[in-house]
């Protein structure tokens, strides 16, 4: 072996298969396949990329269940019967909705609300396919964003912080939302109840349902194979809802 051939690293390498060094860069690697295309390996800028996507993903995937989208339940409407059943309980909503008071603009929101869940429940139940999941998280923003309009109409001096925050992680947590403002909904109504005797027998059939809605619900999540339970919910929750309407009159 020479001195020259040596000192000369192209040289040196000239022949080996799958190696080919460019002139100027003697750190940059190009592969070479066997049909003769070279492909350079992603380097400096790609690389450095790729790895902040990759910090930014494990971040996003480790976030607190509070800021996780709401794990929808897709059971129910296994046949046509139980899917045609939840649908024309979902209409309940919609006459609800219309025959609302709406004396100010309060109670409008929470009226078109209403219409808004009966029609996002029939889309729903009716659907089936990828879009289904996307319209049950539809179906749990609606109920949620109706009990914020409820609770307005009702107390409208509720805390702006509240609402603020209501509104903020409703697209993420509609169940909490609901909740939230459901409570505080039955505690006017109990209030009121006390105050007007003529509201006395609108907030008994209130709980009355709202406790049979409350097993109903339960009972749907904990024995799926179970027709029509979902559908029963649906009429419970209607009767609840439609009591509500005495205390915007």
């Amino acid at each position: 072996m020479s001195p020259e051939s040596t000192l000369t690293p192209s040289r040196t390498l000239e022949g080996v298969h799958g190696v080919h060094l460019v002139p100027h860069s003697p750190f940059v690697l190009e592969g070479i396949n066997q049909h003769g295309d070279i492909h350079q390996p992603t380097c400096g800028n790609s690389t450095f990329g790729a790895g902040q996507h990759l910090r930014v993903q494990r971040v996003w995937e480790q976030r607190p269940s509070c800021l996780r989208p709401v794990k929808c339940s897709l059971h129910g409407d296994r046949h046509v019967a139980e899917t045609i059943a939840n649908v024309i309980t979902s209409l309940p909503f919609i006459a609800l909705g219309l025959h609302t008071p709406r004396k100010n603009l309060n109670c409008k929101l929470y009226a078109n609300s209403l219409i808004g869940v009966g029609v996002a429940s029939s889309l729903y139940h009716a659907s089936r396919g990828r879009l289904r999941k996307y319209l049950r998280w539809a179906d749990y923003t609606m109920i949620a964003t109706t009990t914020v309009f409820l609770s307005r109409a009702l107390r409208n001096e509720n805390p702006k912080l509240l609402m603020a925050a209501s509104a903020l992680i409703l697209p993420v947590q509609p169940l909490m939302v609901s909740a939230v403002h459901t409570g505080m909904m039955e505690v006017a109504f109990a209030k009121r109840a006390v105050q007007d005797p003529d509201l006395r027998m609108a907030h008994n059939v209130h709980k009355m349902s709202s406790l049979l809605g409350g097993a109903l619900f339960v009972a749907d999540d904990v024995f799926p194979e179970t027709p029509f339970l979902h559908a029963a919910w649906h009429l419970a929750a209607a009767v609840g809802v439609g009591t509500c309407n005495k205390l915007l009159e």
